[in-house]
């Protein structure tokens, strides 16, 4: 469900839950995590953007996608300023995730096990929480 950048981002967890469907609002609102190697975009590749599934914002070129074999969309870059990292010790374990700056919305998290080459991250992120766009 791809929003433009330009509409209104909700206000309430209500407004969220009017725009999306169960399964984006348990992982962009709720942070949850669908099951490995369940997502659309874990062996989708194209050279369009993919975006935020609850705001529309860009958050990846596809380019920076490669196959992590981790079981969800791996990257090795995300736009500057569109993501937020935050610390996060859920479920007894030391991680960063990664949110919309736009919309907060949960996308995943980001590891350093990624391709040297490209600095050696590893965004980690939901298939849910993301929309791909081949038109830019």
């Amino acid at each position: 469900m791809s929003q433009s950048t330009d509409e209104e981002v909700p206000t309430s967890e209500e407004e969220w839950r009017e725009r999306l469907s169960e399964e984006e609002y348990e992982i962009l609102r709720e942070r949850g995590t669908e099951a490995r190697f369940s997502g659309e975009y874990v062996d989708h590749y194209g050279d369009g953007v993919y975006r935020c599934a609850g705001c529309g914002e860009v958050l990846f070129e596809g380019e920076t996608k490669y196959d992590s074999g981790c079981g969800w969309p791996a990257f090795y870059a995300a736009e500057e300023g569109n993501v937020v990292r935050t610390e996060d010790t859920r479920h007894g374990m030391h991680r960063i995730e990664v949110s919309c700056a736009n919309c907060d919305g949960h996308l995943g998290h980001v590891f350093q096990d990624g391709p040297a080459e490209h600095g050696g991250e590893r965004f980690c992120i939901n298939s849910v929480a993301i929309d791909y766009d081949d038109d830019e």
